[in-house]
């Protein structure tokens, strides 16, 4: 055997024997990856939690309906094509008047099926968007930290004005004085001081006014500017608020809050 060969047999024999041992980078233990803090998610109040579970639910109703609705619609198929055919017959002496009567009762009520679930699902959408338009209201309320004397802020569900006049639920004759000349009707007050809604939401509302005007109509634009002029503050609210304001309407006087 040649010399170079029975090098190489060696060296392939002491390769069996002792493996490359792992190479100084690969034998580096990896040192443990940090993991990224999980982003801090805040809690849900229970109000939250009830609204998510309200419109999940309202959700699965709609559903359900959009489900009932073709099944509906298949049987008002059946019943209008029955309803002719009856007509049919009766014009020729083949049926009474009672049972065409019958095939047409049960196409009028297959109609109503349809339109019932139609009107169910259209309510299922509206409740679901006041849910979501109270969330937002909530939201702007939350932005409004402090107002200046005289300062006014419009939102799409409420507007405060923070006058500087003095006020005293004791200047609620003079508002509807001026309500009376304007529009030849009392001043249409909803709640004068503290109310029973109130106490059930323990809101401070014994220096204040509610009254039964929509902020968006004429007779409600007109108070409101009349009150500013006076420096009177209020709060005008275009929707039903949660635990705030039961829909629209203008609270006169400084703002109520929670006891």
């Amino acid at each position: 055997m040649r010399p170079l060969n029975r090098i190489w047999l060696v060296l392939a024999f002491l390769l069996l024997l002792c493996p490359l041992s792992e190479s100084p980078i690969s034998a580096q233990k990896k040192k443990p990856t940090k993991a990224a803090p999980k982003p801090q998610v805040k809690a849900k109040t229970e109000l939250e939690k009830l609204r998510d579970e309200y419109i999940n639910a309202t959700k699965d109703y709609k559903s359900s309906l959009e489900k009932l609705l073709p099944l509906y619609e298949k049987d008002l198929e059946r019943t209008t094509a029955s309803a002719i055919k009856s007509k049919e017959l009766f014009a020729q002496g083949l049926i009474s008047k009672h049972e065409l009567e019958v095939a047409e009762l049960a196409a009028v009520q297959a109609q109503a099926k349809i339109d019932d679930v139609k009107r169910q699902m259209g309510s299922a959408d509206t409740q679901i968007a006041q849910v979501l338009v109270e969330v937002e209201a909530e939201k702007e309320m939350a932005k409004v930290k402090h107002i200046p004397k005289g300062g006014l802020v419009t939102t799409t569900s409420f507007i405060r004005f923070n006058g500087a006049g003095p006020w005293s639920i004791a200047q609620a004759g003079s508002v509807d004085a001026f309500f009376r000349e304007k529009f030849g009707r009392p001043l249409p007050i909803a709640v004068l001081g503290q109310g029973e809604i109130h106490n059930r939401w323990r809101l401070d509302h014994h220096n204040a006014m509610d009254l039964q005007l929509n902020p968006n109509g004429a007779e409600g634009q007109v108070v409101m500017d009349y009150l500013r002029s006076r420096g009177i503050p209020f709060s005008a609210f275009r929707m039903a608020i949660p635990g705030v304001a039961t829909g629209p309407h203008i609270h006169v006087g400084l703002p109520s809050h929670h006891y």
